[in-house]
């Protein structure tokens, strides 16, 4: 039976906490893009769904390969703080500018809104890019154990959920308030004032809360001192690690759905079940409760994997627990869409399976840059991570495509009564299409090669390795 780490390898809680603490700070701009941003386009800035689409997959496919570049430049990266921390240290300011300018709303002509739409959208990407591949990177140098790097990036998708959670808390809220609340047909009087506050008060905290991140974590591991820097024999190793190129495809299928089903649930709720702004409980509408006991749902899943991330087999687990969010998600099809009750509870099941999921796939990637180095003798961390982030951003193109062209293809209408060929459409790209992409990133995970007694294997060798020989008598 696997072992668990000894206490030297586990990490101080502070650590934990405050690796957690980044993904918070970039969720607070990812989970708003993810939920809100198309919406926000057709619905508040009317911008078409046929520009939107254009401008998702241009945008999304030229700035995917960005991230190679900016691993590559991390791995090799020297400074006192080590590889990957200085970036969000530096990287911090300009994502949470980058952040607010995408909501910022200017008063411009039609034409001004595309062109200010192409800027600030690729400006977001870009920044997200220069801070996330080198977060993502230090789960893989952060410690020598895959258990604790299983338990870091666990506190880290709590880290995520929580972001989350206050994303779909508190955007429309705030929105509402700062955009002087409910006018006569029970909708927010002016949203782009009230998206302009909400998302400078994210920017600041955004900031805060990579900065804390920067503070309270350290690089543990490093290559070896005869490593030799070789950007074609790195992208070939790359290339030919079985076991990246599978978790590669499914977390663009993972990006996908995910992506898909949580943009798609604002307009599934607003025209498919018809409900409006106004609370239902406490401050929040249907919109708000339905996306936060989401959020909630995946926060308890993570929460629950860190007691088992110790001895757990990864592969096994992750693909189960996908299979079961796929089921969930596809049920949406035949729920009726007036039980509100079913639908929370339904949703909440399939969302409290694909939080831990999420966290043990990222996990996975630190032992595929273990198991790059025990193969090929060059440890390519940043490189690792960064392809993490192309697919993360290859699978939002896909989302961000899909959604926009799927609403235009069923004759979707902005704020207005929806055919029942427009309702459908809704439906099958919130239920269907999302469960299809979960069942295909399940069967991704399944013939994922490295099992736990692998990686075991693995590290066990890579410590030998890393232990200096002593020297002769």
């Amino acid at each position: 039976m696997p072992q668990p780490p000894t206490p030297d390898e586990r990490l101080p809680m502070r650590e934990y906490i405050g690796y957690a603490l980044g993904d918070t700070a970039s969720n607070f701009f990812y989970q708003t893009v993810l939920i809100f941003l198309t919406n926000f386009y057709t619905d508040i800035w009317g911008i078409s769904t046929a520009v939107l689409a254009t401008m998702t997959l241009v945008i999304r496919l030229s700035d995917a390969l960005v991230d190679p570049v900016i691993g590559l430049l991390a791995d090799r990266t020297v400074s006192r703080w080590g590889k990957f921390r200085p970036y969000l240290l530096w990287g911090a300011a300009p994502f949470g500018a980058a952040g607010y300018l995408l909501f910022a709303s200017p008063d411009l002509s039609a034409h001004g809104k595309i062109v200010y739409a192409y800027a600030t959208y690729a400006f977001m990407m870009l920044a997200y890019s220069v801070v996330n591949v080198p977060y993502s990177s230090l789960l893989g140098v952060i410690s020598t154990s895959s258990r604790t790097r299983t338990q870091a990036s666990s506190y880290r998708f709590i880290g995520a959920f929580g972001g989350g959670l206050l994303v779909t808390l508190f955007v429309k809220k705030l929105v509402l308030y700062f955009g002087g609340g409910l006018d006569a047909g029970g909708h927010t009087a002016n949203p782009l004032r009230g998206y302009q506050w909400t998302m400078a008060i994210f920017a600041v905290a955004a900031v805060a809360l990579f900065w804390i991140c920067f503070a309270w974590t350290t690089e543990r591991v490093k290559p070896a001192r005869d490593q030799r820097s070789n950007v074609v024999g790195e992208l070939g190793e790359l290339i030919n690690n079985r076991p990246w190129v599978i978790l590669l495809v499914a977390t663009i299928f993972s990006v996908s759905f995910i992506g898909l089903r949580n943009g798609t649930a604002v307009y599934y709720l607003k025209y498919v079940s018809g409900y409006d702004d106004k609370p239902v409980f406490w401050f929040l509408d249907h919109t708000s409760l339905f996306l936060s006991t989401g959020m909630l749902a995946q926060m308890l899943g993570a929460i629950c994997l860190s007691f088992v991330a110790r001895t757990a087999d990864k592969r096994l687990v992750a693909t189960l627990l996908t299979l079961v969010t796929a089921v969930a998600f596809g049920a949406f099809y035949f729920i009726p869409k007036e039980n509100f009750g079913l639908q929370l509870g339904i949703n909440a099941l399939g969302f409290l399976c694909m939080g831990p999921a999420s966290a043990l796939v990222w996990s996975m990637y630190a032992d595929v840059a273990d198991y790059g180095e025990w193969k090929f003798n060059r440890r390519s961390t940043g490189l690792v991570y960064s392809a993490t982030l192309f697919a993360n951003k290859f699978g939002t193109v896909v989302a961000g495509w899909l959604l926009p062209s799927m609403l235009g293809a069923f004759g979707y209408v902005a704020n207005a009564t929806q055919t029942a060929h427009s309702l459908w459409g809704i439906a099958l790209t919130f239920s269907i299409i999302p469960a299809a992409f979960a069942g295909l990133k399940g069967l991704m995970l399944w013939v994922y090669p490295l099992s736990q007694s692998t990686v075991d294997v693995i590290e066990r060798d890579l410590k030998t390795r890393r232990t200096p020989a002593p020297a002769p008598a």
